[in-house]
């Protein structure tokens, strides 16, 4: 045969011969705070509910303009996050809102302790499940 997938790179649904692009997203459901600074130089508390290296998901109490470009402060175990983000269309959540980013700038540095701590949030999450089985 000439080439196998890594039984542990994702596949894209339907192509079983290609591999997606996509980063893995961890959920944190609000465990991790964030802090929105703004153009204006305000700043705004959130919730971090979902997060990839390249981008995530944060409950906001009320939503941001869509494609409003802010600085996204937040900590991961031991390390500070600091990155651009671009704001998408917020959805309508029971208590607040949930709005999607995308990071526009993310040193490679953050962008590596980022994806190592996201690693790190999904093996401490499957040695949480292990032990409650």
């Amino acid at each position: 045969m000439s080439e196998e997938l890594n039984s542990t790179e994702p596949v894209v649904p339907g192509n079983r011969n290609q591999v997606s692009d996509r980063p893995f997203r961890v959920k944190l459901r609000g465990s991790v705070l964030v802090l929105v600074r703004l153009p204006n130089r305000r700043s705004l508390r959130g919730a971090l509910h979902q997060l990839s290296t390249s981008g995530g998901v944060i409950h906001l109490e009320k939503p941001l303009d869509e494609k409003l470009e802010v600085e996204l402060i937040f900590h991961l175990h031991k390390t500070t996050i600091r990155g651009k983000a671009q704001m998408l269309f917020p959805m309508w959540a029971t208590q607040g809102w949930m709005q999607p980013f995308r990071f526009v700038t993310l040193s490679d540095a953050d962008r590596e302790s980022l994806d190592a701590n996201l690693k790190s949030f999904l093996g401490d999450a499957a040695k949480n499940a292990a032990a409650g089985s």
